[in-house]
């Protein structure tokens, strides 16, 4: 062979040199391709409607190094995925890393999907959250006069929306605004970090939500909602940091949540005074159930205070409250206006409280100077059942209004154990009218005790939300 080489002709050894370099081209190229070899991982989770549509955040320029804005990153993803909302809707996926944003809007029959290792971190840039207007309900901002900074994930007039995923983590950086508060250096009221406006058909499910700036998820002029499976974290001492306010809204599911809040745990909102009366839309078909709270400051299911366009048939059941300080609060006064009627809570455990029940008819907190002082709210049909208490303060702070009590009050084979130091005094009622049964401490006179067994109501009928279910749906991202 090699004597063959020696004497071959010089055009025959260019052209065996030429394909053997082609040869190893190609066997290099092919072990490239074999290292560049694509990933697929593949999701399930269970949501109202699946996709037909995906996209990643970084397929629109996203870095999840924790320094990077990505706010342009997630509107034009969202704005990218819009054109498939009247063709089997899309699903944008958040995968790990940590993605620093300011306020975004969400699109119609959009899934937002976060990763198990996906944080989104607030903004700290003010210049990031957009001012708008003050809620029409409430006629100002809760914080200061005039707007507000929109929410880190908004939308408003949609439909079919989804926030979920693998338990991630949306981190709105809250301390910098708690300090402005504190200080008085707010322009504006804080942002949210949900809220979804005057919206329809909406699943917010298996995240983790920490350090809001304010309230953390707040659904408003909206129906058919659905919260489940989440996990909200707040320092107690955090000012405003509620967990879920449903306001104004109708048909509303709220179920197997974990929350430690600097505020209410669940707030039932409906309008602030002559701003909420002329709005005049109420939050009505509301299930809340397998809720567990922790909240040394304040409620783990309050009704109000801005309830001035009403609140009905409210059913909560599977409660746990640890550590807080009343289980179920009615909070309203005089220029309230409204009504909070239809209330049913049941199957409650308390452990560690200051009171078990407390209403209030004379909260005073204003929007204005505007409000009407005869314009006073309705408070009737009050139902609480089967409930246990340990370590508690006092029973009971039961306050009406002079002149409009309220009424319609029923507590039934209910136990409460007394804390070491407890009131001498374990329930403090004015201006309430209602009966009782198999209550322990023995309650007020104003609660006329039933010498026969009475189980205070609690409906039977399902809720319309209820038929609602989720199925599951699965999402493939691809990774190089």
């Amino acid at each position: 062979m090699w004597y063959w080489l020696r004497n071959a002709p010089t055009t025959q050894l260019l052209e065996m040199m030429i394909v053997a370099i082609i040869l190893v081209l190609l066997s290099t190229n092919g072990v490239e391709s074999r290292k560049a070899k694509v990933s697929i991982e593949s999701y399930d989770y269970s949501a109202v409607s699946c996709r037909s549509h995906s996209a990643s955040l970084t397929d629109f320029g996203a870095v999840g190094d924790g320094t990077t804005s990505n706010t342009m990153s997630f509107q034009a993803a969202i704005n990218h995925l819009s054109q498939f909302s009247s063709d089997g809707g899309s699903l944008l996926f958040v995968p790990p890393g940590r993605w620093l944003t300011g306020s975004f809007n969400l699109t119609s029959h959009l899934t937002l999907f976060l990763h198990k290792d996906a944080v989104l971190l607030g903004s700290q840039d003010e210049n990031e959250w957009p001012v708008i207007e003050p809620l029409p309900s409430y006629g100002r901002g809760r914080d200061t006069e005039g707007g507000r900074f929109g929410s880190l994930i908004f939308g408003t007039n949609l439909t079919d929306v989804i926030i979920t995923g693998d338990n991630g983590t949306i981190d709105g950086q809250g301390e910098l605004w708690w300090k402005k508060f504190h200080s008085g250096q707010l322009n504006y009221t804080r942002p949210y970090l949900i809220e979804l406006m005057f919206s329809d058909n909406i699943q917010i499910s298996n995240l983790t939500l920490v350090n809001s700036p304010s309230w953390n998820i707040h659904p408003v002029y909206s129906s058919n909602v659905i919260v489940q499976g989440v996990t909200i974290l707040a320092p107690v001492t955090s000012p405003n940091t509620d967990g879920i306010n449903p306001d104004s809204c109708t048909n509303t599911r709220i179920e197997d949540c974990y929350i430690v809040s600097g505020d209410d745990c669940v707030a039932v909102k409906s309008g602030w005074d002559q701003y909420g009366i002329a709005f005049g839309m109420p939050t009505k078909q509301l299930l809340i159930r397998r809720l567990t709270c922790i909240s040394p400051f304040s409620a783990v299911i309050a009704l109000g205070s801005e309830m001035s366009g009403g609140i009905q048939d409210v059913r909560a059941e599977d409660i746990l409250a640890i550590g807080s300080e009343s289980g179920v609060r009615i909070k309203t006064a005089a220029g309230r206006g409204g009504f909070v009627r239809d209330i049913y809570v049941r199957r409650m455990t308390m452990k560690t409280m200051k009171w078990a029940f407390w209403m209030t008819g004379n909260y005073g907190s204003h929007a204005d100077s505007g409000y009407d002082p005869n314009a006073l709210p309705e408070i009737r049909n009050v139902n609480y059942r089967d409930m246990v208490a340990e370590n508690v303060t006092m029973a009971a702070r039961l306050e009406g209004i002079p002149g409009d009590p309220f009424t319609g009050i029923c507590i039934s084979n209910v136990t409460i154990g007394l804390a070491t130091k407890a009131k001498k005094l374990q329930w403090n009622c004015t201006d309430v009218a209602g009966v009782s049964s198999g209550v322990v401490p023995q309650p007020c006179e104003l609660l006329e005790e039933k010498t026969t067994t009475t189980s205070c109501e609690f409906p039977e009928d399902a809720l319309p939300i209820d038929y609602v279910q989720l199925q599951t749906c699965s999402y493939t991202n691809k990774c190089d």
